[in-house]
């Protein structure tokens, strides 16, 4: 794994590679519970069919006791295209409730808070901490994973294991823009497919490169 001075020379890279990165927008209120919404039904599901359930459901309602009112039929059918739509419908109303019931419909601000709602995981708590309360934590989807094993920066078969490992490693001053980092190298340069290694600012440091490109 990469020492401590190649994990800050690897982050600093990244951020002068990509001064264009989305910047997270601390919001909260309602905001809060449609980030978790939207969380909860991306699982296995791609960004766009993400978007699109979560535009129908919040058509129909956007609280808690909203969704609670909905018959988990039409539930169902506003979320069908981000997939798993019978356990995504069930797990939605049982987080609401619990939501309801347990934190006064009031969105926790907390990782264990939204850890114990159901249906709610380490990565979803972690971007709504993030994007949804300013929070500086580093959610680990995908790419990121894909992204923190390749280069060595943290390890972890699944991707909560690499989130408790990348949150004792990853250096001071990338909190903030850690996620939005690492997460639009891995879409644009350390794809799943066909890497860009050779064209890539961190093959010099990537335990991958050159073994990935054999």
């Amino acid at each position: 794994m990469l020492d401590e001075d190649q994990r800050f020379e690897l982050m600093k890279r990244l951020r002068a590679e990509l001064p264009d990165a989305p910047k997270p927008q601390a919001k909260g209120g309602r905001d809060a519970f449609r980030s978790v919404v939207s969380c909860l039904l991306s699982a296995q599901s791609l960004d766009r069919n993400t978007a699109a359930a979560s535009k129908a459901l919040f058509a129909l309602a956007d609280t808690p006791q909203g969704i609670l009112d909905l018959p988990e039929e039409r539930i169902v059918d506003a979320i069908r295209p981000a997939g798993l739509y019978n356990v995504k419908a069930r797990n939605l109303r049982r987080m609401c409730r619990a939501l309801i019931d347990e934190h006064g419909g009031t969105v926790p601000q907390t990782r264990k808070g939204l850890m114990s709602l159901p249906g709610v995981g380490r990565k979803c708590a972690d971007i709504v901490l993030h994007f949804t309360f300013g929070q500086d934590t580093v959610a680990v989807d995908t790419h990121v994973h894909r992204v923190c094993n390749r280069t060595g920066l943290a390890h972890g078969k699944t991707e909560a294991q690499t989130a408790a490992s990348l949150e004792a490693r990853i250096p001071d001053g990338f909190l903030s823009d850690g996620h939005l980092l690492l997460l639009t190298h891995g879409k644009r340069t350390c794809r799943a497919r066909a890497p860009l290694c050779p064209t890539c600012v961190l093959r010099d440091l990537c335990e991958a490169f050159p073994a990935i490109l054999d």
